[in-house]
């Protein structure tokens, strides 16, 4: 875990320039560097002042733990009206979370599942016009708060995806095209909207069919900022040894890697035979004790393995509440009834226990400096009746002064 955490050799003066010497100060950590996500899905009513929105008490449980938020844009969702996109909602709920200290993903730009109905029937000239203006209207429009977006979703399937109820254009686009072509697609209108946002090539796929397409992507000479790996444990925890290895597979092309969706659950696993977890779907699928004290030994398992990893970038744990959870699995770190799981405690002695450096009080020395080790993140530092801000920002040593009044 040395690769998490660093130290600063900070030294305090006043307005003058002056050391202070032999004077307290309090140092405490207020934000990590490491993304710690989850969905945010629960609270654009909140956000909106809308009814049926969630208790505070949820909206606390999340932000005691978590610091990035992932934000619906699914295109059937968003815009199921050609021209009335809603943006209003999720701008106001991305300022919600920014509001907080959170910084907001966006999920996805493009994607063939939940497309909007009215796609159906145009020209494949006229899908690709029409995919080009969302991408650049989202990203554009959001782009004082919404730095990370899932590019584009799944794209190893996308050409081949059958589903004879439902037709979409994203398919028939990406046959036509070719992958690599869709995902040129994707990342140079996002790039175009705005240049400074983290672009993520995100997949469920972690066999080598997603490492060739990678490989092709890269060649191609599009430039992709990380690689994003699904990981929904709903037929049991993937362990460690499984886990290390997809990690180490995937880090070979000098990524960051992001855990863009991650579940265990807390309840009955589903059956292993079963190819598409969509398919499964029981009439009830209840949290239990057992499975509950299963779920909080495997967070822990999973997110020391993935920290360890120098790697990885960002994880996303899929859902904080069991309710509304995907395919209605008890995957959430808090139960239906707002009241939390061991796996949400577990979490949080990590992320804000083990993981976090408390209020400490430390002494200058003779000329004005004390030494700060702690976890790559943000700090506050009081002195003399006044704050600072310190950030540690690398492993390894470095230096900061902090001026005073």
């Amino acid at each position: 875990m040395r690769h998490r955490s660093g130290e600063v050799l900070a030294t305090v003066v006043d307005a003058g320039g002056q050391p202070l010497r032999d004077r307290e100060v309090v140092v405490e950590q207020r934000t990590h560097a490491f993304a710690f996500g989850n969905i945010g899905f629960d609270f654009v009513p909140l956000a909106n002042g809308e009814p049926g929105q969630p208790a505070g008490a949820l909206a606390d449980l999340w932000l005691d733990v978590f610091n990035t938020a992932t934000l619906p844009f699914y295109w059937a969702g968003f815009e199921p009206e050609r021209g009335r996109p809603d943006t209003r909602r999720l701008r106001r709920t991305a300022q919600w979370f920014t509001a907080r200290g959170c910084r907001v993903k966006g999920h996805p730009l493009v994607w063939h599942t939940l497309t909007p109905g009215w796609l159906s029937g145009l020209r494949i000239d006229e899908v690709e016009a029409a995919v080009r203006a969302r991408i650049r209207r989202e990203v554009a429009d959001f782009a004082d708060v919404v730095h990370t977006w899932d590019a584009i979703n799944e794209a190893v399937i996308m050409p081949v995806f059958r589903n004879e109820e439902r037709p979409n254009e994203i398919t028939r686009l990406a046959r036509a095209w070719g992958r690599i072509a869709t995902i040129r697609l994707a990342f140079q209108e996002a790039r175009a909207a705005d240049p400074t946002a983290t672009l993520v090539l995100n997949d469920f796929d972690t066999s080598t069919a997603y490492e060739c397409l990678i490989e092709g992507v890269l060649e191609a000479g599009v430039r992709i900022d990380a690689i994003g790996l699904q990981s929904h444990m709903h037929q049991g925890y993937w362990g460690e040894e499984r886990t290390l290895a997809i990690l180490e597979r995937f880090a070979r092309y000098g990524l960051p890697l992001h855990l863009t969706e991650t579940t265990l659950l807390s309840g009955d696993l589903m059956p292993p035979e079963i190819e598409d977890l969509n398919d499964y779907q029981p009439p009830s699928w209840p949290s239990t004790p057992e499975g509950e004290q299963r779920q909080a030994e495997e967070i822990v398992r999973h997110y020391r393995t993935l920290l360890a990893h120098p790697s990885v970038q960002a994880i996303t744990y899929w859902g904080l509440t069991d309710r509304g959870a995907w395919l209605g699995a008890p995957a959430g770190l808090v139960r239906a009834d707002g009241t939390p799981k061991p796996a949400y405690h577990a979490l949080r002695d990590l992320v804000k226990g083990e993981w976090w450096r408390p209020p400490t009080t430390l002494r200058t020395d003779d000329a004005g400096g004390f030494p700060v080790r702690g976890f790559l993140g943000d700090y506050q530092v009081r002195c003399a009746g006044r704050t600072a801000h310190l950030a540690i920002t690398a492993p390894g040593r470095t230096t900061s002064t902090l001026r005073l009044g």
